[in-house]
């Protein structure tokens, strides 16, 4: 399966880009540069409406710490209610992307290159340390008490399950998120795939990056280009 890399929506303004590092200390534009080298767009998460507020922001902040830069939150059943629960800044850093239909979600995912792999342990599935990365996968996250639809299970392409010993036969979502990302982010990272960024993706999150960072960002965009 082809994986089509994200392609920018806009030509980067390198002037304005400039202008507005400027305003950035020397150690945070190198932090910048430092953390983009490690994030990846190979793997990417989704999370099917989730009920527990805490659970998405949990989950974007694992993404980040992962290196994972997008995060696809569905959104069918609960409506839009994650607005005021993004913690600790994670938003800042990771790319999120939103949807009030699975089908559309999957869809995109699937026209991008990605297995549409469903987490669940009540289907044949892969054990975590068995699964082949040579395919980007978007791995899909179901409600804390039911799981997943049946939607994402009929269009699964495959299924990967985390060994459990005990009497409980689930984690919760962001713990779950954590064990799965830690174990396929580091077999990634020792595999010769080419899992980084495009040189192009990389500045335009550092761009993005960048324009969060700064207070009253709009109005100093504003000024540049009055000036310019």
């Amino acid at each position: 399966m082809y994986f089509a890399r994200v392609k920018l929506t806009k030509t980067l303004d390198t002037q304005l880009f400039n202008y507005l590092q400027s305003y950035l200390t020397e150690r945070r534009k190198n932090l910048f540069n430092e953390i983009v080298k490690n994030r990846t767009r190979y793997f990417t998460v989704v999370t099917e409406d989730v009920y527990q507020l805490h659970n998405t922001s949990a989950v974007m902040r694992t993404c980040d710490v992962f290196g994972i830069q997008d995060l696809h939150i569905v959104e069918e059943n609960l409506g839009k209610r994650i607005d005021k629960e993004i913690a600790m800044g994670a938003q800042k850093w990771v790319s999120l992307h939103r949807y009030s239909k699975i089908k559309d979600c999957v869809k995109h995912l699937k026209e991008k290159g990605y297995k549409i792999i469903a987490t669940t342990p009540h289907h044949k599935a892969n054990r975590l340390q068995d699964f082949d990365i040579t395919t980007p996968a978007a791995f899909f996250f179901g409600k804390e008490s039911e799981g997943l639809s049946n939607t994402v299970i009929e269009e699964a392409d495959g299924f990967l399950t985390i060994p459990m010993y005990g009497f409980t036969e689930s984690l919760n979502i962001s713990v779950s998120v954590a064990i799965i990302l830690q174990t396929l982010v580091e077999k990634l990272k020792n595999s010769d795939i080419d899992w980084q960024l495009s040189e192009n993706e990389q500045k335009e999150i550092v761009f993005q990056w960048t324009k969060k960072t700064i207070k009253s960002v709009d109005e100093i965009i504003n000024r540049y280009y009055l000036k310019n």
